[in-house]
Formats: C-alpha cells, structure tokens, sequence
C-alpha cells in the first residue's frame, strides 16, 4: 500500500505538460458531453414545503408554464403527508424529468412539534435509496430514477413581523440534508417598505439561529457578478397566477384587483423572473451537483458510519473497504459462533432442567402408585378377613340349622309314638 502510495506522488511529480504538432481533436470533449447528457435527458426533484394556501401549486404552474392539475388540499389533516408526482417536459430537444413533492397538511395541525418530521423522513428515504443501489453488485444508477430532492422552496406566509417558529425549526433540520431556497408568497399582499424590512428581518433571524440557506454559487466568472447580485435579493418575493390578461397584444401571466394589474413577469412587481432565472436557467445543475457532492455524501458518509465502515483504523492508519468488510465479517462469524453455543448451553441447561422436573415427577408417579399398591393389599387384607368371616357365619349357621332340623325330627317322632 504505502509502495503504491510512493509511486503514485512520484507519478504526480514528474506529470509534464506537452506541446501538439497538431490538432488531435479532443476539443471535441465538451459537446460529447452535451450530445450525451441531451440524449440521456435530465432530472430535477423540487419539495415545496409551506402552510396549506400560499400558493405553492400555482408557482410551479407559473414556473414551468404549464399546468400540473393539483387537487386543493384541506386543512384538516390530522398528520404532514407527502405527495410527489414526476412529470416529463421538453422543451427544444432537451427532455426534463420533474419530480415535484408538495407537503400537504404543513402547518395545520394545533400540535406541530413533529410536523418537519415526515420531511426529514422522507428525504433521507430518498437518500437511503440511492445508496442502496449505489451498494448493489449490479448496480444501475444511470437507469434508475434518481429521487433525491434537489432544492426546497420554503414558502413564508406574507405576515410583514419576521418568521414563525416552525419555519426556522423546520429549516434547521434541513439545512444539512438540502439545498433551501426561503421565498415569500403572495408577496402583493404587503407594500414594497413592509417587504423590505420584512426580507432584512427574514434574513437577520435566519443568521442569528444559525441556519444556512442556499447560495448561489460565484466561482464560475460567467455567473459570478449575476449571483452575487440575486444572493442580496433572497428570500425572492414571488406572485403565481394562473390567469392570462391582454397588455397590449399579448397575453401575460397577471392577477387582477379592483385597484389595478399585478404583473407576474414585471420585476417591478416582484421577484419572480428573478427565482426563475436563479433556479431554471442559471443554477439549476450546481444544485444537482451540490445535493449529489454535499448532502448525499454527509448522508451516506453518516450512514457507512453507522454501518462500522471507517477510512482508517483504530491507529489512524489508511484502511480498505475489504479490510473493513473481512474484519466486521470475521466478527459477524464470531458473534454467530457465541451466540450458537450459548444457544446450545442454554438448550443443554433446559434439558437438564426438564430431566430434572420429569425425574421429579417419576418420583412423585412411584410414590403414589406404592402408596395405591399398599391401600390395595390392605383393601385385599380386609376383604379377606372379611370372606373369612362370613365364611365362618355360614358355617355356623348350617350347623346350627342342621341341629334344628334334628331336633324337629326327634320331636315328631316321640309324639308318634305316645298315639
């Protein structure tokens, strides 16, 4: 191992960097791998976690253009169910696979200590089964439908006087398994000084309970100044409409009130072109990669963990899988081997146990059969000495009865006599 190492470092070292006479044609990497990932399709997973009634149907409607035909949800549930439905868009020649998971009944209940619970439940289940075909001997992880939620909008109810607790306990448990995403619905419903202080309260409780929300990444410099500038409008102030009014000579996604048009596509009304361009058209595979790289690896680095795998030893010294595997087998082997003599041992004591009760009962079964044996000879004795008796009284009996019947002869015939 530690010779492998060496000449790996070594290899590293002397790694040089060559000039072409010509062109090879490896420049064509990139669009191979745009041919491949456009014929393979996407998958992005969405969870839209708020009470019931902010809107959260009604801005992926918006989001996708399109409509997913959601039912309402009530608000008498007694428990947070979730729903998710995947979906399949085009859009040019690229082919988008959308899971949207909708939390129904967030928010409703009077006890709502355990309301983030499915939650978390359900996107570790996700995880889970990910890792669960990642360890399978055949394993196919790019047919399988990847399930893992990619970015949670977390919907906040338009109240103007910061969050409630459940959204920040709620946002605490997940900042470490996904990627969040705070955004105000129905943000017409409060004016633009209230949204404002509103956004710098939502912001400053957030950092003061420590809960880290998703940031637009700045590393690459072709997006780096855009998601500098949108990270400052988190959380994003959005309005989904459903209804389409005519503004000129064309038709725009809007909602209608007595006082006038609020325009969903206007960034002056709102924040929605904002998330879109943030979530769809800029970010959207550096959050798949971050799910993928930051939270299924925590997960599944927790879970391998819990599992007795380690990357080094008691010593801290480098160990391998199969090391590990050999090890927790020869270990599985012998607590088999103990638990099945201490089976047997106990098996062994039962039957000593049992032997000991059957010859117990064997004793008692002798004792009163001897018992019965001698109340019978005495029973015998008695009846004996009994038939004796009578024997005897029968006897004398037919003596005394031949002595009558002697007598009466003599008697008749004296009298026989004297005539």
């Amino acid at each position: 191992m530690s010779a492998e190492v060496e000449f790996n470092n070594k290899k590293e070292i002397h790694l040089r960097t060559l000039k072409q006479s010509g062109h090879v044609g490896f420049d064509s990497l990139p669009d191979q791998l745009v041919n491949k990932s456009v014929q393979g399709g996407f998958v992005f997973n969405v969870m839209c976690i708020g009470e019931t009634g902010l809107g959260k149907s009604t801005l992926m409607d918006t989001l996708f253009n399109t409509s997913f035909e959601s039912t309402p949800s009530p608000h008498t549930l007694p428990s947070v169910k979730l729903k998710a439905h995947t979906y399949e868009l085009q859009e040019s020649n690229v082919r988008l696979k959308l899971t949207i998971c909708d939390t129904v009944g967030y928010g409703d209940q009077i006890n709502k200590d355990d309301s983030f619970k499915a939650v978390v439940d359900y996107i570790d289940a996700q995880f889970e089964n990910y890792l669960q075909e990642e360890l399978k001997i055949k394993r196919s992880l790019v047919t399988c439908h990847d399930s893992r939620i990619h970015i949670c909008l977390y919907f906040i109810c338009p109240t103007g006087h910061g969050l409630k607790s459940l959204d920040l306990v709620c946002m605490k448990k997940l900042d470490s398994k996904i990627n969040i995403i705070p955004v105000i619905a129905k943000a017409d419903t409060i004016s633009k000084m209230e949204l404002q202080r509103f956004k710098a309260k939502i912001i400053q409780e957030l950092n003061s309970n420590g809960v880290h929300i998703y940031q637009f990444p700045t590393d690459d410099e072709t997006v780096a100044e855009t998601n500098t500038s949108m990270n400052s409008h988190i959380p994003f102030a959005v309005v989904g409409s459903t209804e389409f009014i005519k503004v000129g000579n064309k038709l725009i996604r809007a909602r209608q009130y007595p006082w006038g048009t609020v325009q969903v596509e206007n960034e002056t009304h709102c924040d929605f072109v904002k998330l879109r361009e943030m979530l769809i058209r800029t970010n959207m595979e550096d959050m798949r990669e971050k799910t993928h790289t930051r939270h299924y690896e925590l997960y599944r680095q927790k879970r391998l963990e819990q599992m007795g795998f380690s990357d080094v030893d008691s010593e801290n010294k480098p160990i391998s899988f199969q090391q590990t595997f050999e090890a927790k087998r020869s270990n599985h082997l012998a607590e088999l081997q103990s638990k099945e003599e201490e089976v047997r041992q106990m098996f062994v004591q039962r039957v000593k146990e049992k032997e000991a009760e059957l010859k117990d009962s064997e004793k008692d079964l002798h004792a009163k059969f001897e018992k019965l044996k001698r109340d019978h000879a005495e029973e015998k004795r008695k009846l004996e000495e009994s038939r004796k008796a009578l024997e005897e009284d029968y006897l004398d009996f037919q003596r005394r009865k031949q002595q009558l019947a002697t007598a009466h002869h003599t008697l008749t015939l004296g009298k026989n006599k004297k005539k």
